[in-house]
This record gives structure tokens, C-alpha cells and sequence, in this order.
């Protein structure tokens, strides 16, 4: 199955008003995605980015045909969507949380559960996977727990085992060496 690609991000959400020219606070932002001069939709409208301060963290902006604390105030609440022609490219092993939303989580064969969101910590950013009983399980976005990751299949494949919830070796078992590591000496050949 072929996921249907979003085509409108996320880049956050109109906090409160910043002085009385229709500038305005952005909470949960995403910086890259808030250049100045880019247009985003709000709302039933669209409007261009014409005042950008602050920082990608905690930016300000103000938008064309928004002037004044009362429009500012208006706009409150409201999310700011960018185009994803619009958004800068992104590398190999990077992805959009709208992407990720939604996929299929499995370990090998065995499913796993459903992505549900993206959730920034703060040494990474990890995936809130909702399993079938119910129960949410945290995915970090590192290459030892995350295995691969196809956007257009809709998959996810980690592995558990990294996360402490695969079966642990018989009683009395060292683990398995991985297959191309050298046979110890006292080792039979």
C-alpha cells in the first residue's frame, strides 16, 4: 500500500500578540519551515510572512493584511500551515512528522502498533507508538532502535529487543555473537 503524501506541514500555531502592529508570538514552531516571505495558509486564507524576529525557537511573526493587536488577536489559536513545495529538502534520514504519523510500526515481522505522533525530547525526538491494548510505546529516532523507515509503504521497523522488550537469552545463555565476529579461542573450530 501506497500512503497518500501530505501536502500541507504543520509550522506552528498563532500564540498571543506581540506589540500593536499584528505581529504575533508562534507556539510549537517549526523555524525552517517560517522564512520570511513564505506564504501560509490560515485558517480559510492564505498570507504572506512578512515580518520575522525572534528566534526558530520562540519566533515572531506578522503576516500580510493582518495589521493590528485586534487582527493579531484574531488569529489566536489558529495553525499555520506551509506547503511542502515550500519547505526546504530535507536528507536522507530525515522526515516530517506528517509523514511519519500514521505508519505501520512492526519488529521484523511482528506488528507492533501505529505511530501516533512525534515527540520532541530532549536528547532526540522519538516516536509515541499506540499498540493494539492500548498502551504507548516510545520509539527514540536513533539508528539502534529504529531499523528503517519507508515513507511511501507506511512502515516503521524497530526493534524491541534495543528497547528491552525482546525475549532475553535462555538462563545461563551468553547472547548470540553476531555472525561476523571473530570465534573466540578456546572455542571449537
Amino acid at each position: 500500500m501506497v500512503r497518500t503524501r501530505v501536502e500541507w506541514l504543520t509550522a506552528g500555531r498563532v500564540g498571543r500578540p506581540h506589540g500593536l502592529d499584528g505581529s504575533f508570538h508562534v507556539t510549537r514552531p517549526r523555524g525552517a519551515l517560517l522564512a520570511l516571505g513564505t506564504v501560509v495558509r490560515i485558517g480559510d486564507g492564505e498570507a504572506e510572512i512578512v515580518r520575522r524576529a525572534g528566534t526558530d525557537e520562540r519566533p515572531i511573526l506578522r503576516l500580510a493584511g493582518h495589521d493590528g493587536r485586534a487582527a493579531a488577536e484574531a488569529l489566536r489559536g489558529h495553525d499555520l500551515l506551509v506547503h511542502r513545495a515550500a519547505a526546504p529538502q530535507l536528507d536522507e534520514d530525515e522526515w516530517y512528522a506528517e509523514d511519519l504519523e500514521g505508519c505501520r510500526v512492526v519488529d521484523g515481522t511482528a506488528a507492533v502498533g501505529d505511530v501516533s505522533r512525534l515527540v520532541a525530547l530532549p536528547s532526540c525526538e522519538a516516536l509515541e507508538v499506540r499498540r493494539a491494548d492500548g498502551t504507548d510505546l516510545l520509539v527514540p529516532l536513533i539508528r539502534d532502535a529504529v531499523r528503517s523507515v519507508d515513507v511511501r509503504a507506511g512502515v516503521v521497523d524497530i526493534n524491541l529487543e534495543f528497547l528491552g522488550e525482546g525475549e532475553p537469552p535462555a538462563s545461563g545463555q551468553p547472547p548470540p555473537a553476531p555472525a561476523d565476529s571473530p570465534t573466540p579461542p578456546d572455542s571449537p573450530r
